[in-house]
């Protein structure tokens, strides 16, 4: 018979304390009922900062580890700046966004773009446009400015091959392994 360790619960169902093991630098906040706040966002940030003293960076102390959050989508946010960019969004969750990571370089970048618009109107989607992200890159290590890429979103509107969510995540993840072939394939 196994016994729990000081502070675990008792065995029962699929639980085992005899199999916890200690996670070195790995935080959850959630709001199990999936309410959306600004606190858990806060509350995530806080977490992020204290995993510094858990070895979260690398040689350079002014680079992470690449630890970051993720969140639900912010529709009523991305409404105000689409509309404002010139393109509307269609009703949540008709749409999707594409977190894109482009070289620094124009010419490069102009590549990629065209290789993702392409991919996008291929495989039945429509796009709708384009974000470039704000950066406040004044706090970043040397290494990491030398390295920044150009970080863009992506929007694209569900067509009509992709009637639910579950469909359009099918597209959009089909969509992106597209993205990443051609890429690979151009040579940027």
């Amino acid at each position: 018979m196994t016994h729990s360790p000081p502070g675990f619960p008792k065995k029962q169902g699929l639980y085992d304390p005899a199999l916890e093991k200690d996670a070195c630098g790995v935080g959850f906040v959630v709001n199990i009922k999936g309410r959306k706040s600004h606190e858990i966002v806060e509350q995530g940030l806080e977490a992020l900062v204290n995993l510094t003293h858990r070895g979260a960076t690398g040689a350079d102390p002014d680079v992470g580890d690449g630890a970051g959050i993720l969140l639900q989508l912010p529709d009523a946010f991305f409404r105000e700046v689409c509309g404002s960019l010139g393109f509307d969004l269609p009703e949540a969750p008709g749409y999707g966004v594409g977190m894109v990571f482009l070289p620094s370089d124009e010419a490069q970048r102009a590549v990629c773009e065209s290789i993702i618009n392409d991919r996008i109107v291929q495989e039945g989607q429509k796009l709708l446009g384009w974000r470039t992200v704000p950066v406040q890159s004044a706090s970043l290590g040397k290494i990491s400015r030398e390295w920044m890429p150009y970080i863009r979103q992506v929007f694209v509107a569900a067509g009509a091959d992709a009637p639910d969510q579950a469909a359009l995540d099918r597209k959009l993840y089909v969509i992106r392994r597209l993205i990443e072939k051609a890429v690979m394939e151009a040579g940027v």
